[in-house]
């Protein structure tokens, strides 16, 4: 009779087991937020190719996170891959946090492990990539001549299908992100990245400054320029003038002289009198 139980006990034990894993992974999630626009990845890590670009402010599922890197398997549509933790919010609390290990026993978040092979064959089996899972399976903890392959690798990929340029850093997100979350030391105090701000802006204005001088001092240069054109623009003006005087004042004196010499003609005739030339013989 006791045996019957146990066995009845074992049966039943395993049943409720079976129905757990049965169960679809959507009831473990847990609804995050994307905070910028984030690459999904195919792998706990930027080297592995890219699914999709998650939206900034877009909803997510989050299925599991790893206990050894903060990143976190989520569904996005009907896509599923990975995105770094720092890059994913939960509300907890009625505040949104970023999904850290410390909050994962808080948030509800349980701690997954990765594969490349079962994973892949699970999601990506109609995706371009899924034929080279063997060049993956390394995991993403190799060893640093893994590294270098795999870096090379994903700029290859970049470049062959024309996918948009990453900034320096190299963190999957694309450029037109704001830069405090494009940081690499995430949890640098805030006053440092406004100390840094500020710096910005202060180079910003002393360009301007700079500019606003040398914008000046041209309009100074022309201002010079057009000054010293109309002086000698008026120096012409009156040199012309003064030689139009002259020319009037001596065509006067050539008609004052004729007048002069031709007052002697006869009273009863109309006829001037001719002015005599050296060496005219009826000249008298």
């Amino acid at each position: 009779m006791t045996r019957r139980k146990f066995s009845i006990r074992a049966l039943a034990l395993g049943a409720v087991a079976a129905l757990a894993s049965l169960l679809p992974a959507t009831a473990w999630a847990v609804e995050g937020y994307a905070t910028a626009n984030v690459n999904m990845r195919s792998g706990p890590s930027t080297r592995y190719p890219a699914v999709t670009v998650i939206p900034y402010g877009t909803s997510v599922e989050i299925h599991g996170c790893l206990s050894d890197v903060p990143w976190c398997d989520v569904s996005f549509y009907n896509g599923r891959g990975w995105v770094a933790g720092r890059y994913v919010q939960a509300e907890y609390r009625s505040n949104r946090v970023y999904v850290e290990p410390s909050y994962y026993d808080n948030l509800g978040i349980p701690i997954v492990t990765f594969e490349v092979g079962t994973y892949w064959d699970r999601y990506y089996r109609n995706r371009s990539f899924y034929r080279e899972r063997d060049y993956w399976r390394g995991g993403y903890n190799g060893d640093n001549d893994r590294g270098r392959r795999d870096n090379n690798y994903q700029r290859r990929r970049d470049s062959d299908y024309g996918r948009p340029r990453r900034d320096n850093n190299n963190d999957d997100i694309y450029i037109g992100r704001p830069r405090r979350d494009n940081d690499n030391n995430f949890e640098r105090p805030r006053r440092d990245r406004d100390r840094d701000q500020f710096d910005n802006r202060r180079g910003e204005s002393d360009r301007d400054i700079r500019a606003r001088e040398n914008r000046r001092e041209r309009e100074r240069d022309r201002a010079e320029r057009r000054e010293r054109n109309r002086d000698s623009d008026q120096f012409r003006d009156d040199n012309r003038r003064n030689e139009r005087r002259n020319s009037d004042r001596r065509r006067e004196f050539e008609n004052r002289d004729n007048f002069d010499n031709n007052r002697g003609r006869d009273r009863g005739g109309n006829e001037r009198v001719r002015r005599c030339r050296p060496g005219d013989e009826n000249c008298t």
